[in-house]
């Protein structure tokens, strides 16, 4: 058991720009999301790495919107609904994960309407580069001391002192950080190293991250402005049960679609006018 040592919560301070370490974990994982992708343009011959550029541009603004809407409407609707000026305010804290995936999900889906691309082609070519900055994402609620978890009489138990209590809790970030991220990147990537059915990697993206975060939030203390709900369950694991079996239709489903190196056409580039003779 040892105590949280309550880091700094600015990771590096230039004059008057600080920079938290949540929002430098939020540039960590953008770019291992970029590095990750560039190694999976040959499975995809339509997508190129501008294409990963303005995707990534697209998302993050679907990821922080989403996020907070997330919040605001399956966390504290009747709170924000008495309060809507607060809604956008992003910097008191408040985002929701399920909220900031369905913002990546709209975000994609108008992007692969655009490109006249299959949706779940886009979606299999992204998901295997996202739990890595999942795992930073906790690292940096880890660091922060924030959505801890229950108490614990084991080794490992951590004192969070901004829990307001001398209790050890379980680092459930950090469980988080290992089975979200860590494992649920090392699967995707090994069974999406090689060609698959449209939206195979797509559905073990959502059967992994949901049953990885419904057997972490039995660790993970719940919200205390909502406790556990129905069943014993709390709200994270309610929201992550329609990623599962979301995740087991489209497996099945999944099993007579051709692959995105079958379907997919190379982008055409416009070739240069070839310099010629001059008719007069």
């Amino acid at each position: 058991m040892f105590v949280h040592p309550q880091f700094d919560p600015v990771a590096l301070a230039i004059g008057p720009l600080a920079i938290r370490w949540y929002g430098l974990m939020y540039l960590l994982g953008f770019i291992a999301f970029i590095v990750l992708a560039r190694r999976r343009l040959h499975l995809f011959p339509a997508i190129k790495m501008v294409d990963v550029d303005n995707l990534l541009t697209w998302s993050v603004i679907g990821v922080i919107l989403g996020g907070r809407l997330g919040y605001v409407v399956f966390y504290k609707p009747a709170y924000y609904l008495s309060n809507p000026g607060e809604i956008l305010a992003i910097w008191e804290g408040g985002m929701s994960f399920h909220g900031g995936f369905l913002g990546v999900l709209l975000t994609c889906f108008i992007f692969a309407q655009r490109k006249g691309w299959k949706f779940f082609d886009l979606m299999d070519f992204v998901a295997p580069a996202v739990p890595l900055g999942l795992a930073l994402g906790r690292l940096g609620n880890f660091i922060n001391g924030e959505l801890w978890g229950r108490p614990t009489e084991g080794w490992w138990g951590v004192v969070f002192p901004q829990a307001g209590d001398t209790v050890a809790r379980h680092p459930s970030q950090l469980y988080q950080m290992g089975l979200e991220g860590i494992a649920l990147f090392v699967g995707l990537w090994w069974f999406a190293s090689k060609p698959r059915a449209r939206a195979a990697v797509s559905a073990w993206f959502l059967m992994g991250y949901g049953a990885a975060r419904f057997v972490v939030e039995f660790a993970r203390e719940p919200d205390r402005f909502l406790g556990v709900l129905s069943l014993g369950l709390t709200m994270g694991q309610w929201l992550s049960l329609p990623m599962i079996l979301l995740g087991v239709y489209l497996l099945k489903w999944s099993k007579d679609k051709p692959t995105a190196l079958q379907t997919m056409q190379p982008a055409v580039t416009a070739e240069p006018p070839r310099p010629g003779k001059r008719k007069n």
